[in-house]
């Protein structure tokens, strides 16, 4: 049983923000913690820190000679369950660097090469460098090093989606980066009949970590190895018939060894190389996963875009069906634009309350459509309004959204009606506000959001949104 299922939201991973988890067990997904660094929002980026420093803490305190210290440190990433992710196929019981591993974890930390010499910079690394590390303890314990901001995730995200909390929850050892220490406090955590639940966004997990130790030595440390060898003319550089030279692979390993202490002393040797794989790793970091994806890991059909339509066209006009026609906006826009948009939040209020924004997104896009807005304009986050009028949207309801807008939170917002009389007034209400410099505003019927589903079934590219990069650009002309 899923989480959705257990507290009965009526919705599927598409629909949904967070990873939609079994509640006994794990999901094969994994936190990357290269991933998290190329999260472009505030709270992405204080989550990159948190990894970054604490294990910065955990190696000035080795290279300081505070060996407790540091073992204290490790010893604090607890193998906890309340995650869910990882490889677990019968109870989840985590796969941190927790109590039960910690000694064995310390041990290969302390004695091995790479943490006296300097090689070790980020907590992916030991999945390359060190013995027994593999990608489900580093993905354990880069959630546990972000629980606190996973928490205030799971706390928003529940009462985004009417999941009930319960309070006075112990929360299990937060990291504090200003202090370097870690803390337990009380908070309020959804609650099932297996535990404690802390919710993860979707857009953090991976099918793998970006480091893996197998690729960087076949791929990038050992041909860095037969140059060498040929170089020097050793005893390994084979004469073909042709007059060829060669070193093999094989013949590489069985000198020097296949596993990750090889790749410790080879590296040792070569340090150019970890640098020129960390640089290829940062350039190419694995997009999100894609509903197909999720739809395959979880054994869930992909979006019912063609039920999204028939509920969209089954909601009548008028004040009654306001709150329906927003929240099934909310679920149409949620499976379109992710991984672009995220973190939707409902009625935000903003000046003390004494406005709302009826959908707010985090705008996390690498590519296509709304990245192309937040390197040109203001676009931390993209507003949505929704009117469920049977009537023409005039100057008071552009007006209403533009007076969201702030260079700080974003200056893009779509505007969601059912239908326009008179598309070409709208059109040009929306471009006058463009030139007051008061923020850009696309208008969306019915029509369009139907066309923007119907792209998404033939398979158009789910970051370009054609039809927004249309609307937009008469914006600015």
């Amino acid at each position: 049983m899923r989480v959705s299922e257990y507290f009965k939201l009526g919705k599927t991973q598409a629909y949904l923000d967070f990873v939609d988890v079994p509640i006994d067990t794990d999901i094969e997904v994994f936190v990357d913690p290269t991933a998290l660094r190329t999260l472009t929002s505030s709270w992405g980026s204080e989550c990159a820190s948190l990894v970054q420093y604490y294990f910065e803490a955990v190696l000035n305190r080795m290279k300081a000679g505070k060996d407790f210290e540091a073992q204290q440190l490790v010893s604090s990433l607890s193998e906890r369950n309340e995650f869910h992710l990882g490889f677990s196929s019968g109870k989840s019981r985590g796969h941190g660097f927790g109590t039960k591993s910690a000694e064995s974890v310390w041990g290969a930390l302390s004695k091995s090469k790479a943490s006296k010499s300097g090689l070790l910079k980020d907590l992916e690394d030991t999945c390359l460098l060190i013995e027994g590390i593999g990608r489900d303890m580093v993905s354990d314990a880069v959630c546990n090093i972000i629980r606190g901001p996973l928490i205030k995730y799971t706390q928003d995200i529940c009462s985004y989606y009417g999941i009930p909390l319960t309070p006075n929850v112990v929360s299990g050892p937060i990291w504090n980066s200003h202090t370097e220490t870690w803390e337990n406090k009380y908070v309020s955590l959804p609650i099932t009949s297996e535990g404690k639940l802390i919710l993860v966004p979707k857009i953090f997990v991976r099918h793998r970590l970006s480091y893996e130790y197998r690729e960087y030595y076949q791929h990038y440390l050992l041909p860095e190895m037969q140059h060498d060898e040929m170089q020097r003319n050793t005893g390994l550089v084979e004469l073909l018939t042709d007059g060829r030279k060669r070193v093999t692979k094989k013949k590489l390993k069985e000198r020097y060894g296949d596993n990750k202490l090889a790749v410790v002393e080879q590296t040792l040797r070569f340090p150019h190389v970890l640098d020129e794989y960390r640089e290829a790793k940062e350039r190419s970091v694995p997009p999100p996963l894609d509903h197909e994806q999720f739809a395959e890991i979880e054994t869930i059909e992909a979006p019912k875009w063609d039920d999204l339509t028939a509920r969209l066209h089954a909601i009548p006009t008028g004040n009654a069906a306001a709150n329906e026609y927003e929240e099934l906006i909310e679920e149409i826009f949620s499976a379109l634009f992710y991984p672009s948009l995220c973190n939707p939040r409902k009625q935000h209020e903003i000046h003390d309350g004494r406005k709302r924004i009826d959908i707010t997104y985090t705008n996390e896009a690498r590519g296509g459509f709304f990245a192309w807005l937040s390197q040109h304009y203001p676009c931390a986050f993209v507003f949505i309004e929704c009117k469920n009028y049977g009537k023409e949207v005039g100057n008071p309801e552009v007006d209403q959204l533009s007076g969201r807008f702030s260079p700080s939170r974003g200056q893009v917002g779509l505007l969601v009606c059912r239908s326009v009389d008179d598309p070409g007034r709208l059109a040009l209400r929306c471009k006058d506000t463009a030139k007051d410099s008061r923020g850009f505003i696309v208008a969306l019927t019915d029509e369009d959001v139907i066309s923007l589903i119907e792209s998404a079934k033939r398979g158009v590219s789910s970051h370009a949104f054609p039809l927004l990069a249309r609307k937009f650009h008469e914006l600015i002309q």
